[in-house]
């Protein structure tokens, strides 16, 4: 396990699982990072948490021979803990790589990305960067968002780039949730949130571009 000090916060980079004497809290902000967009094509390479006291643990992944990653069991046990509530920044991408890569659904989710167009409709812009830069006033760099996360090693500048991913989510978690009972749409977030694990199922089995509830011609 590698530590990192990134100003009042340390970041934790572990190789393919959690530590398992490791403390979790009530709420986890989690973010991933894969080969590319494809279901079908990609694989997960990185899932990143970050506690309520601001501790981020990365989770390097390793590539099996048969091209399967290996099973963190401490991982999967708080990915698939109901009672853990896991924030998310478009929640349908990640909790389908992890569904994908270890066949576990992830339960009792918040998403900001859906929430931010549920409250944010004076905009189009629901980006990550945005929704910080526009409700927390931080600007984060996107500088490595296109980078090589299955490098056997990992640099301290993509490091630190993973951890930013998931630094400020439970801060624009508390923003949303305040706008979302102001415009009378919280328990319609929560719904569309109970639903992402049929969405992501849909998308794994092909059907990621296609409304299914649409009435084609």
């Amino acid at each position: 396990m590698k530590l990192i000090k990134n100003n009042n916060n340390k970041i934790f980079l572990h190789q393919n699982d959690l530590e398992d004497n490791l403390k979790t809290s009530d709420i986890i902000s989690i973010d991933t990072e894969t080969t590319g967009l494809s279901l079908q094509r990609d694989r997960l390479c990185l899932i990143q948490l970050c506690l309520q006291n601001k501790d981020c643990h990365i989770i390097k992944l390793d590539q099996r021979k048969n091209g399967k990653t290996f099973k963190p069991k401490n991982l999967i046990k708080i990915l698939s803990d109901s009672n853990v509530e896991k924030v998310f920044h478009f929640a349908r991408f990640d909790t389908a790589f992890i569904k994908k890569e270890f066949d576990i659904s992830c339960e009792n989710i918040f998403c900001t990305k859906i929430s931010s167009r549920l409250v944010r409709t004076y905009t189009d812009r629901h980006g990550l960067k945005d929704l910080i830069r526009d409700l927390l006033e931080i600007d984060i760099s996107k500088s490595q968002q296109s980078t090589d996360w299955a490098a056997s090693e990992l640099t301290n500048n993509q490091i630190l780039y993973a951890a930013k991913d998931v630094l400020y989510l439970q801060e624009l978690r508390n923003k949303l949730i305040i706008m979302l009972k102001r415009e009378g749409r919280l328990e319609l977030a929560k719904k569309i949130f109970n639903f992402l694990d049929i969405r992501t199922e849909l998308d794994i089995l092909g059907w990621q571009k296609e409304d299914i509830y649409s009435h084609s011609i």
